[in-house]
């Protein structure tokens, strides 16, 4: 079976839009996922939704490639939420085709994050886009167990949850909790390695999964494993920040081993 491969934003964050289509078509990717709003105040995005002739211009690059955008980022469910205001998030999204949005949820409130979500899910069918939920262990969203009783809460076909192996390992999610969710609810999952023993608190968890991810294979998560709960098929994005050893080699050697890593892998 064909794997469908994908250059995730944070991979490649400090390169902009044009020059990731660029990239992906040179090594071999599928698909890309553009940042389009900001993980954190003051980190690196690039709010296309914002600049007309910018996403006119990267539309007119992708369709005269075969690479497409498969995924956006990032919508964060935080107490203030308000879907109205991620109209034009979608409305650019649905103009470069893609097909998801990695959601994060930051709201303790349980009863309001799952409304939220709900409400967010609803407004991305409207655009042909799923509302990809990840659980990350520093959130309130913080393995694979709660993500799914969220989405559960939300009705039709944008219901979304993202499956990250970073955040598999080192949340206290199970494979049999990857195995209970729903087929129809995972469209894409992300790669890296990571070290161990895995770090214990939020600051370096957040740390390693920003800046210090490892090549798969490298490191001690049981990535077979973790693949082995997942639908065949599933599209693979490959997120793996790691400045150092990226400028060690340089991004073209850097990108490379990581498609050659990943594709060993999943073999």
């Amino acid at each position: 079976m064909t794997l469908t491969l994908g250059l995730a934003a944070l991979t490649v964050l400090d390169t902009a839009p044009m020059q990731h289509v660029d990239l992906a078509e040179k090594h071999g990717f599928d698909t890309i996922g553009i940042r389009l709003m900001p993980a954190a105040p003051g980190t690196t995005a690039y709010p296309l939704h914002e600049d007309k002739q910018g996403l006119n211009e990267l539309v007119r690059r992708l369709d005269d490639s075969p690479v497409e955008v498969f995924d956006l980022e990032i919508i964060r469910l935080a107490a203030d939420f308000d879907p109205a205001d991620y109209v034009p998030l979608l409305e650019a999204g649905a103009q470069l085709g893609a097909k998801a949005v990695l959601v994060g949820g930051d709201d303790r409130d349980r009863a309001r994050l799952t409304d939220s979500y709900a409400r967010l899910a609803e407004l991305c069918a409207n655009y042909g886009i799923v509302a990809s939920l990840e659980f990350m262990p520093w959130t309130a969203v913080p393995d694979a167990r709660a993500a799914i009783e969220i989405v559960s809460a939300a009705d039709g076909p944008a219901r979304s949850v993202l499956v990250d192996a970073l955040h598999t390992d080192r949340s206290a999610t199970t494979l049999e909790d990857l195995a209970s969710i729903p087929r129809e609810w995972l469209h894409y999952a992300q790669m890296c390695d990571g070290s161990t023993p895995a770090p214990t608190d939020d600051a370096e968890l957040i740390r390693h999964a920003r800046e210090e991810r490892l090549v798969p294979g490298t490191g001690g998560i049981a990535l077979a494993d973790i693949w082995s709960t997942l639908p065949a098929g599933l599209p693979v994005s490959i997120e793996l920040p790691n400045e150092p050893l990226r400028r060690a080699v340089g991004t073209d050697a850097w990108l490379k081993r990581l498609v050659e890593a990943t594709r060993a892998v999943l073999a």
